[in-house]
């Protein structure tokens, strides 16, 4: 099979830009209207894109003051939006941290019903301290235990989807056998955070099980990528981070007795297009123009790496005693260290790391043509298999690209001009795993 691009959108509010709800025209609650989402993901639907990805931190997070986040809950919405579209793969964001791994596996799995298989997951170690309050402890758990957690959390995932085999359905009306006993498994789980019987009761996924996604850049991400990720969300920033982390997720797959083409490699990117370059960058300068002085990209970028904007000038190549950490509490440690990484290798001021990055993750201003030249040069280069994109503003910034970006692509012969499969897992081109259950019997044998 031809090797393709792979394109997710992560549908944030109204936008990757925190004031995008300034300039979208739509109402201000427009980040809680299923509709507004619903129109994003049947603009991914008509663009062939992979699936639509929503994002979640189950608290009230960030400056509220400044503008929205992700409010409504993602399996809630998600199902919405699977009932309204055909194809379009729908990922969900659950977290490892404050969640029972029962009840996240029948959320998942069901979601994948709904959608005829058509779910991922996206596991994330959740660390807020707001959102730890909401769930009965008085602080985050540290980073190591959160990790630990993830790992015995995925695993035991994975084996309650996999609770029922292939074959275990069997809908035989005539000798009135619904399903087979002997081919639905408890899983049995007494672990240091859980604690399960099982199994689930419904069956396996239609493409085997939902999709594996995993976000993370610690090194404790990525090991835990390469242990279970199908496809992996990331802040890359230049080249050669990308280079290096597609090279340590490899190393820790092949810990595994897995290999990277088993992964997909979809960091974040932001473009902003115009039909020209000025025009392009006239529509950020026109997004920043409407933030906070204290909240503009540059005061962004400074707090990711722990660093007071008043106090820092931002045309001064930023110091290795501001670059040496530790990361800000309330961030997650893998912004800081892309940002410090390619901060530190470039010799990049405040105001240098600014015009590379939105909310984060890498950025790139520009016309269609210039934004598909980039899109394909990381992926033809074999750095990347595609982009979870997070538009600057939204709908107009997916219609943009879904309109004058996708059309390039399909002309350099890099994206596909249509579905040619049903599933989230057929879009990725991943194979449909063995169950778990299965695999320990041939064993055996």
């Amino acid at each position: 099979m031809t090797r393709q691009l792979h394109l997710l959108v992560n549908i944030t509010g109204v936008g990757n830009h925190p004031v995008a709800w300034t300039r979208s025209g739509l109402p201000p609650d427009a980040y809680v209207d299923p509709e507004h989402h619903l129109r994003v993901a049947r603009t991914a639907e008509r663009g062939a894109l992979d699936g639509v990805f929503l994002a979640d931190i189950p608290a009230l997070h960030g400056d509220i003051g400044q503008g929205p986040g992700q409010g409504l809950e993602p399996s809630m919405l998600l199902t919405y939006l699977a009932a309204a579209t055909e194809r379009v793969g729908v990922v969900f964001t659950g977290s490892t941290t404050f969640n029972e791994a029962y009840n996240l596996a029948r959320r998942v799995l069901s979601l994948d019903h709904a959608s005829q298989g058509r779910a991922g997951w996206n596991a994330v170690a959740t660390f807020f301290p707001e959102a730890a309050r909401n769930f009965g402890l008085d602080t985050a758990l540290d980073h190591d235990t959160r990790y630990r957690r993830a790992e015995e959390f995925i695993g035991l995932v994975h084996r309650l989807w996999d609770s029922w085999d292939d074959g275990a359905l069997l809908a035989d009306t005539g000798g009135a056998r619904f399903a087979d006993p002997d081919r639905i498994h408890s899983v049995d789980h007494t672990g240091e955070f859980l604690d399960v019987a099982g199994p689930l009761n419904l069956p396996r996924s239609p493409q085997g099980r939902p999709v594996q996604l995993q976000a993370g850049a610690s090194p404790q991400g990525v090991a835990l990528a390469g242990r279970f990720a199908e496809a992996v969300y990331t802040p890359l920033l230049d080249e050669e981070a990308a280079r290096g982390y597609r090279a340590h997720l490899a190393g820790q797959a092949r810990r595994h007795g897995r290999d990277i083409s088993g992964i997909r490699l979809l960091p974040g990117l932001t473009p902003v297009i115009g039909s020209t370059e000025a025009e392009a960058r006239a529509r950020f300068a026109a997004l920043e123009a409407g933030t906070r002085e204290d909240a503009r990209q540059i005061g962004r970028v400074a707090r990711t790496l722990g660093l007071d904007p008043s106090t820092t000038d931002p045309e001064v190549p930023l110091s290795e005693s501001q670059l040496a950490g530790p990361p800000p509490d309330r961030l997650p440690t893998g912004f800081f260290r892309t940002h410090a990484e390619i901060a530190r290798r470039q010799g990049l001021s405040l105001a240098g790391l600014a015009a590379r990055t939105i909310g984060g993750h890498r950025s790139v201003v520009g016309t269609p043509e210039q934004i598909a030249d980039d899109i394909t040069a990381w992926w033809s280069a074999g750095l990347v298999d595609g982009f979870t994109l997070l538009p600057d503003a939204l709908p107009d910034g997916l219609d943009t690209f879904v309109d004058h970006v996708v059309p390039l692509l399909r002309a350099r012969g890099v994206f596909r001009h249509t579905y040619t499969g049903t599933t989230l897992r057929d879009h990725l081109e991943l194979p449909v795993p063995a169950s778990s259950y299965e695999q320990k019997e041939a064993a055996a044998r």
